[in-house]
C-alpha cells in the first residue's frame, strides 16, 4: 500500500479494533477475548497488536511522515474536556499546541495527534468507553487481551531493565523522529506553563541535539504514561481538578477571564458557571478498571526502582544520566502521585460496601508499598520474621503522605460501615492491618506526621512559592537549611499541593483517629462473638438433624420460627477464616497504634455482655414505651450487621400459615378440610374431654392442642397489646402432609414386608407404639407443650 492510502484508511483501522468513542462499533472486544474460550482470535489479535507487530509497523510508518488526526476533545476526561472548553489549557504537556478549532462548518474542539498518540489514546479509553459489551462467559480481567497487551506495552515502553527498542524503521540506519512543536490554534492560558515536557527539557540541556540518540526515543515512553494516567485517572470533579492548581495559575485564569467577558458578553461568573454545568461526568470505575490501573502502578514502581544508583559527584550526574534514567526519577511525584491519589479518593468514597472493593484495596496497597517491586531479594532459607521497611523508603513515605494517613482514615470509615463476620469483608481488614504492622512503617509515617507539624520557619513572602506545586525530587530550600526543615517542607509542599493551604490535616496517630481504631476493635470483637454464635448454632443444627431425628413425624419447623441467618450458609470453614482473619487483624491493629491489654480486656468484656447466660444473643437494643419496644440507633445497627435479631415467629392460626416447600400442596388443602370438618361436628365433645382433670383429660388435652398453653414471646417493636384468640381444642393431621413423614411412613411399611408384617397389621403397630409414647409423656411432662397433632 502507498502512504497515502495507509493514512486514509488509518482511522478506520484503528476504531474496527478498539471500538468508536461513543461505544456504538464494538470492535475486536480485546476485554472479553481470552485465550481460553477463543485461543485462535486471542493470538492473532496480540501478534497484530504487538509492539512489533503489523499494526505498530504501520503506526511508525505515518509517525515518520508527519500525518495529524483529529481526536474530538468532547470524549476526553471530564475535567480536561471542561478545562479546554473554557478556554484554559491543562497543565500536562500531552495537550499542548495540539487543540485546534474546528474547520468551516464544524463542531467542537478537536485534538491534532500523531499516528502513535492517536493509535495509543483509543487503545487507552477504550478501556472507559465499551462498558456494555455483549458477554456470554465469564470473563477474567486479568486473563483478557486487553490486559495482556497494556504488560506488553508497559514492559516494552518503560523497561525495567536497559533501553527502550526503536521502533522498526523502513530507512536503513534511519530513526522515527520526534514529534514536532505547532503553533497554538488557539489562544489559552495554561494551567501548566512551569511543567515542561521532560524530553525537551533535557535535550535543552544537550550540547547538541543529536549527541544522545535516546532522546529521540524517550517521547513514546512519556507519551504512553502520560496518555495512560489522564484517560485511566484522570475522573473527578471540576471543583478538585481547579482546587489542586497553583494559585499564581488561578491568577492568571481570573484575568484572562476578565479580558474575554467583553467579548462573550458574559460575566466570569457567568463563564465559570457554565463550565460547571457542562460538566456532568458520572465516573463509576469498573473492577476491570481498577485491576488496569493497580497493573500499571506496579510496573511503575519497578520501572522506577530499576534506577541506577546516583553516582557520588554532582557534575558526574549532570553530565552521564540518560533521559530513561531522568525518567525514572521523576515518573511517579511527577506524572502519577497527584491523579492516583484523587482517584483512590474518589474510588474510597462512592464503591459500594461490598467485596469488590477488594480490586481498588489491593490497589492501594500495592502504591503504598513501593519495595515489594525493589531488585533486591529476601534471603534464602527458612521464612524469617517479616521484613523491616528499610530507611531508603522514608522519603517516599514522607512524599506520598496522605496516602498513607488520609486514605487509611477512608478506610476505617468504611470498615466500621461492613459486616466483618463476612470472610471478605474480614479479609480486607486483615490485608490493610498487615501492610501497615510491618516493622518500622508505623514509624516512619509517625515522623512524617511529625515533620508536617513542624512550625513554619520560612521567609513570608516565599512560603505560597514553597507549596505551590508538587516536588519533583528537588530541594525546597537552599543548602543552608538543616535536612529536616528540608523534609518538612517536602511534606507539607506534597499536603498543600493535593488537598489545598486551608487543609486541616487529621493525624492517623492521633486522639480522633486512634478512637475510631478503638471503636473498629470492638467491632471486630462483637463479630468474632457473632462468628462464633453462628457456628454453634450450625453444629446445633447439624445435630439435630441426625438421623434418628430425622424420623419426627411433626418438624421443628411448623411453629413457624426462624432462628437461622443468612451466614449460616457460609459454612464452618469460612467461620474458622472470618475468625483467623479478624483475631489476626485485632493483633496487627495492637501493634500499630499500641494498644494495651486492659483496653482489650475492656473491650471483650463490653462484647461479652452482648451474650445471654446460656451463651444466646440477646435480643437487639430497644427501649420499652407505651406502644411496645422502639430500636435505638445502637439496636438498628447490631440488625444491620447481623448481631442481634428479633425472634420473628408466625403468631397467628398454624392451620392457615403458608404451604411450606417441603409439604404436598394438595395433600395440606385435603387435610385442612378433613380437620375442620372433624373440628366442627366433635367441638363439644373435644371441650368436654379436655375440661376433665383425669388422666384421659390430661391425655386429650396432650393431643388436642390448646393455643392458651402457647409460651408467650416477647413481640417486637409495636405489638405490645396484642389480644391472643383461643381456637379451642382441634385435630391437626397437617403433619401428614409433610414430605418427611410420608417417606418414613414408606420406609416403615417397607421394612414391616421384610417380616412378613402386612400393611393393616403395620399401621396397628404404628398405632399400638405411638398410644404408648403418648401415654408415657402424658404421665411425665403434662406441662410440656408439643407440637400440634
Amino acid at each position: 500500500f502507498f502512504l497515502k492510502e495507509l493514512h486514509g484508511i488509518f482511522t478506520w483501522l484503528v476504531e474496527s479494533i478498539f471500538g468508536s468513542l461513543d461505544g456504538i462499533i464494538v470492535g475486536w472486544n480485546l476485554r472479553c477475548l481470552q485465550g481460553r474460550t477463543n485461543p485462535n482470535e486471542y493470538s492473532v489479535a496480540l501478534d497484530f497488536l504487538d509492539p512489533s507487530g503489523p499494526m505498530m509497523k504501520l503506526v511508525y510508518k505515518l509517525q515518520a511522515e508527519e500525518y495529524r488526526y483529529d481526536f474530538p476533545v468532547s470524549y476526553l476526561p471530564g475535567p480536561v474536556k471542561a478545562s479546554i472548553q473554557e478556554q484554559v489549557l491543562p497543565e500536562c504537556s500531552l495537550y499542548h499546541n495540539k487543540v485546534q478549532f474546528p474547520s468551516s462548518g464544524g463542531l467542537g474542539l478537536n485534538l491534532a495527534l500523531n499516528p502513535f498518540e492517536y493509535y495509543m489514546f483509543y487503545f487507552a479509553i477504550s478501556l472507559i468507553t465499551q462498558k456494555n459489551s455483549p458477554v456470554t462467559h465469564h470473563v477474567s480481567p486479568s486473563n483478557s487481551a486487553y490486559f495482556i497487551l497494556v504488560d506488553t506495552y508497559l514492559k516494552c515502553f518503560l523497561p525495567t531493565e536497559g533501553s527502550v527498542l526503536p521502533p522498526p524503521s523502513s530507512n536503513p540506519g534511519g530513526a522515527i523522529p520526534s514529534p514536532t512543536p505547532r503553533s497554538p490554534a488557539v489562544p489559552f492560558s495554561s494551567y501548566g506553563m512551569h511543567h515542561t515536557s521532560l524530553l525537551k527539557r533535557h535535550i535543552a540541556h544537550q550540547p547538541s541535539v543529536n549527541a544522545d540518540p535516546a532522546s529521540q526515543e524517550i517521547w513514546r515512553s512519556e507519551t504512553l504514561l502520560q496518555i495512560f494516567v489522564e484517560m485511566w485517572l484522570h475522573h473527578y470533579s471540576l471543583e478538585m481538578y481547579q482546587k489542586m492548581q497553583s494559585p499564581h495559575v488561578k491568577l492568571e485564569v481570573l484575568h484572562y477571564r476578565l479580558s474575554i467577558s467583553s467579548k462573550h458578553h458574559g460575566s466570569p461568573a457567568q463563564s465559570s458557571y457554565q463550565a460547571l454545568h457542562a460538566y456532568q461526568e458520572s465516573f463509576k470505575p469498573t473492577e476491570e478498571h481498577v485491576l488496569v490501573v493497580r497493573l500499571l502502578v506496579k510496573h511503575l514502581h519497578a520501572f522506577s526502582n530499576s534506577l541506577k544508583p546516583e553516582p557520588l559527584s554532582p557534575s558526574a550526574h549532570s553530565h552521564t544520566a540518560s533521559p530513561l534514567e531522568e525518567f525514572k526519577r521523576v515518573v511517579i511525584p511527577r506524572f502519577v502521585q497527584e491523579k492516583l491519589y484523587i482517584f483512590l479518593q474518589h474510588c474510597f468514597g462512592h464503591w459500594p460496601l461490598d467485596a469488590s472493593f477488594r480490586a481498588v484495596l489491593e490497589m492501594w496497597l500495592s502504591y503504598l508499598q513501593p519495595w515489594r517491586y525493589a531488585p533486591e531479594k529476601p534471603p534464602q532459607g527458612t521464612e524469617p520474621l517479616p521484613r523491616s521497611v528499610s530507611e531508603k523508603w522514608a522519603a517516599f513515605i514522607q512524599e506520598n503522605l496522605l496516602m498513607y494517613t488520609k486514605l487509611f482514615v477512608g478506610f476505617l470509615n468504611r470498615a466500621l460501615r461492613t459486616d466483618l463476620v463476612s470472610p471478605k469483608n474480614a479479609l480486607m481488614v486483615f490485608r490493610v492491618a498487615k501492610v501497615f504492622a510491618q516493622p518500622n512503617l508505623a514509624e516512619m509515617i509517625l515522623k512524617g506526621e511529625q515533620l508536617f507539624l513542624e512550625p513554619e520557619l520560612v521567609i513570608p513572602h516565599r512560603q505560597h512559592r514553597l507549596f505551590m506545586s508538587p516536588t519533583l525530587g528537588g530541594s525546597f530550600l537552599s543548602s543552608r537549611s538543616p535536612a529536616v526543615t528540608d523534609a518538612s517542607f517536602k511534606v507539607k509542599s506534597h499536603v498543600y499541593s493535593l488537598e489545598g493551604q486551608d487543609f486541616q490535616y487529621k493525624q492517623m496517630f492521633g486522639t480522633e483517629v486512634r478512637h475510631l481504631v478503638l471503636k473498629l476493635a470492638q467491632l471486630i470483637c462483637q463479630a468474632q462473638q457473632t462468628a462464633k454464635s453462628i457456628s454453634d448454632h450450625s453444629a446445633e443444627t447439624m445435630a439435630s438433624q441426625s438421623f434418628f431425628s430425622w424420623f419426627r413425624f411433626t418438624p421443628s419447623e411448623m411453629n413457624g420460627s426462624y432462628t437461622g441467618n443468612d451466614l449460616d450458609e457460609i459454612g464452618q470453614d469460612s467461620i474458622k477464616k472470618t475468625d483467623e482473619y479478624l483475631e489476626k487483624a485485632l493483633e496487627y491493629l495492637c501493634q500499630i497504634f499500641k494498644l494495651s491489654e486492659a483496653q482489650l480486656t475492656q473491650m471483650m468484656m463490653k462484647c461479652g455482655t452482648a451474650q445471654d447466660e446460656n451463651g444466646k444473643k440477646q435480643l437487639p437494643d430497644c427501649i420499652a414505651s407505651e406502644n411496645g419496644l422502639i430500636l435505638t440507633p445502637l439496636g438498628r445497627y447490631q440488625i444491620i450487621n447481623g448481631l442481634r435479631r428479633f425472634e420473628v415467629q408466625y403468631q397467628g392460626d398454624t392451620e392457615l400459615q403458608p404451604i411450606r416447600s417441603y409439604e404436598n400442596a394438595t395433600l395440606v388443602r385435603l387435610l385442612f378440610r378433613f380437620s375442620s370438618v372433624l373440628n366442627e361436628r366433635f367441638a363439644d365433645q373435644m371441650e368436654v374431654l379436655c375440661s376433665r382433670e383425669d388422666f384421659v383429660g390430661r391425655l386429650c388435652r396432650y393431643h388436642l392442642t390448646n393455643p392458651q398453653l402457647l409460651q408467650k414471646i416477647r413481640y417486637s417493636p409495636v405489638v405490645r397489646d396484642r389480644t391472643s384468640q383461643n381456637w379451642g381444642p382441634r385435630i391437626s393431621l397437617r403433619f401428614l402432609a409433610s414430605y418427611r413423614t410420608l417417606i418414613s411412613l414408606l420406609m416403615i411399611y417397607f421394612l414391616a414386608s421384610w417380616f412378613y408384617i402386612g400393611p393393616v397389621g403395620c399401621t396397628f403397630i404404628i398405632l399400638i407404639g405411638y398410644f404408648l409414647y403418648a401415654v408415657i409423656m402424658t404421665f411425665f411432662f403434662e406441662g410440656w407443650k408439643p407440637h400440634e397433632h
